[in-house]
């Protein structure tokens, strides 16, 4: 299989972490030994900050606020549209407010198990680290957490936990924390640290004598390309859920940024980590364009359930509670409905295979609140998830207190993205990449609660640490628009903009970015096989052949034109969605989100191979018709032991 998909080159290690002290002073003791920038001199660096959500906007904000001069690039009208926005269900912290044993190692030790022994302990233990003071910058802002009586701060329960350590505000989270970054934000570009670029896109990096230096970036509304320069650029551009079309990301989010950088030199890493959320209302029709999420807080108090017997086709209120199987309880008896997202996500395909499922389609199961609301009362639970049942009401037309939610797995999360070492910076020197555009923190699966915890904690804390590291050796030498790297990555970008524009085929862009992600999600979805890889990578050049030579994106390049904008992110995906089936593929194990069909417990559950995939899987971008290069980093586990993941 190596000759033909990839070839394997040297392995790759990060050498930033400080291996010489225990795990829970490498932060501090890291932070001690970096370089730092005088106040004086940091008027004198300027830094590219492109995406502006929880993990953008933190950096940016905080980089600004510390003297640096920022650029920041969003392509909405406004930093609050950013994805960030549409996060529900809360954010993880190890404070131990219910005093039930929560603990920093803990948190630690919750994400490495929970990311099934895929993850770098070093990255994670910093996180658990700096969650407690995430939280009290947020409040400091005026995030309006939700409050018990006394007016303490509340905490509920997420996947994968048997503590409490979830701060939440109703089913808004993720809005409230970006409008708390937003407003530092707001006040750095007022104060004129930040520079705004909104309606901008990325489009490729700029690499001067092996550095990042600056990027190519289109005017979306003018459709004018710029070139834009600084010491340092910062990714924080998201994941790339929608190369599957079908996901609970905006429309908008994409991979380009990301990828652009990948085939500039940056290793992409873990490609085929991508998480099932096991809450989200089931797909309702054959155009349907997006996803909508259900909040994991709701299977704190929601019971999930089938019913016992295949085509029992009725109203749920009608089957009696011993024909119903409860089967989260059933299997996993110590976590029930609070199991980590991958094996939920699992185990609701399973019991629709068996033909078990509801809905129109049977790819659905139940989310059932009529215990909590009889043990709590209605408005218990309309204050716990109101915004939530308000908005699965308008959607499906159903009263989720009347009648039980229906919900099935879709596509959410992507944990792989570009590799970075200790200081988040990728394998292109002064290419900083933070929260889901980077690999780091969550293995193979992610926790419920801890993107918008990675999020923060890399924009607010640990990015405007790790960075002056950097910058302690600049100002470098000025780059300008004659540079000849930044006219040949200009002129690149216009090139491929102007070829897109040319074809004038018969497919619409949209046409292929929906078989393509018809085909991922079935051969490269919940469950992958040698069988159904194979059959993927054989389609995907077909696809890629017949886009370049048959799609059809009309207007012009000197204007506002989103369907250019749609077609450059869909040849984006089409090439990354290659990789992540090599990736896949070359992975003969499961783990997480990536089960393998042929490497299973005979219980049905994720069959890690710990001696021959124990480490990230970097792989270096190779011109078109050679096989990409897989570098490996060795993962070590000296704090928690490998074990086969139990939830029972």
């Amino acid at each position: 299989m190596a000759l033909e998909l990839f070839t394997v080159g040297a392995p790759i290690a990060d050498t930033k972490a400080p291996m010489d002290v225990p795990i829970g002073e490498r932060w501090s003791e890291r932070r001690f030994r970096a370089k730092l920038v005088n106040p004086a001199n940091r008027r004198k660096l300027t830094v590219i900050v492109v995406g502006t959500g929880l993990a953008g906007g933190a950096a940016a904000a905080t980089l600004g606020e510390a003297g640096y001069k920022v650029k920041s690039f969003w392509y909405q009208d406004s930093p609050r549209r950013a994805h960030s926005v549409a996060a529900q269900g809360g954010i993880n912290a190890a404070k131990n407010y219910r005093n039930d044993g929560d603990s920093v190692h803990r948190l630690f030790y919750d994400t490495v198990k929970g990311g099934d022994f895929r993850a770098r302990e070093n990255n994670v233990h910093r996180l658990a680290e700096v969650s407690a003071a995430i939280i009290d910058q947020c409040v400091a802002q005026g995030v309006p957490f939700a409050r018990e009586y006394g007016g303490l701060l509340d905490n509920r329960s997420f996947g994968g936990t048997q503590v409490s350590r979830t701060f939440y505000a109703r089913g808004q989270t993720g809005q409230q924390l970006l409008y708390g970054a937003y407003q530092a934000l707001e006040r750095q570009m007022a104060a004129g640290s930040v520079e705004q670029f909104a309606r901008t896109e990325m489009l490729d990096l700029i690499v001067v004598d092996g550095k990042a230096r600056g990027i190519v970036a289109r005017n979306l509304i003018t459709g004018e390309i710029s070139t834009h320069f600084a010491d340092a650029v910062v990714l924080a551009t998201g994941g790339y859920s929608n190369v599957f079309y079908l996901s609970t990301n905006a429309k908008g989010s994409n991979a380009t940024a990301i990828w652009r950088a990948h085939k500039r030199g940056a290793l992409f890493a873990n490609p085929c980590y991508t998480q099932i959320h096991p809450t989200c209302i089931p797909v309702h029709g054959e155009y349907q364009s997006k996803l909508t999420l259900m909040s994991e807080s709701l299977r704190n108090d929601g019971r999930v359930w089938v019913p016992k017997e295949r085509g029992d086709t009725r109203d749920p209120r009608e089957i009696p509670e011993d024909e119903r199987d409860y089967y989260l309880e059933r299997i996993y008896p110590s976590f029930g409905n609070l199991v980590p997202r991958d094996i939920a996500s699992r185990q609701a395909k399973n019991v629709c295979d068996e033909g078990r499922g509801v809905g129109p389609n049977g790819l659905g199961v139940y989310l059932d609140f009529a215990e909590a609301t009889e043990r709590l009362g209605r408005p218990a639970i309309e204050a716990k998830y109101g915004n939530l049942f308000d908005m699965y009401a308008q959607i499906t037309g159903e009263d989720p207190y009347e009648v039980p939610m229906r919900i099935y797995p879709a596509v959410h999360y992507t944990m792989g993205g570009l590799w970075v070492d200790y200081d988040l910076q990728s394998t292109i020197p002064g290419l900083f990449v933070i929260g889901e555009a980077n690999f780091s923190d969550h293995g193979a699966n992610r926790l419920g609660a801890s993107a918008l915890m990675q999020g923060l904690a890399d924009g607010y804390f640990v990015l405007p640490n790790t960075i002056n590291d950097y910058l302690a050796a600049g100002p470098f030498e000025k780059v300008d628009p004659q540079h000849p790297a930044a006219v040949e990555a200009l002129e690149g970008v216009r090139a491929q903009s102007e070829r897109l524009l040319s074809i004038n085929g018969t497919r619409t862009t949209a046409s292929f970015h929906r078989e393509l992600g018809r085909l991922m999600f079935d051969l490269c979805g919940m469950e992958r096989s040698e069988e159904s890889l194979r059959k993927a990578l054989d389609r995907i050049p077909e696809i890629r052949q017949e886009f370049w030579t048959n799609v059809k994106v009309p207007g012009e390049l000197g204007r506002f034109n989103q369907s250019l904008e749609h077609a450059g992110r869909v040849a984006d995906f089409i090439e990354l969605a290659e990789l992540m089936c090599v990736d896949a593929l070359h992975r003969n194990e499961s783990c997480g989100g990536h089960f393998r069909a042929e490497s299973q417990t005979p219980e049905g559950e994720a069959l890690r191979d710990d001696e021959n995939y124990a480490y990230v899987a970097a792989w270096e971008w190779t011109p078109e018709g050679a096989p990409p290069v897989l570098h490996k980093e060795a993962l070590e586990f000296e704090y928690v032991h490998l074990a086969q993941r139990s939830y029972k």
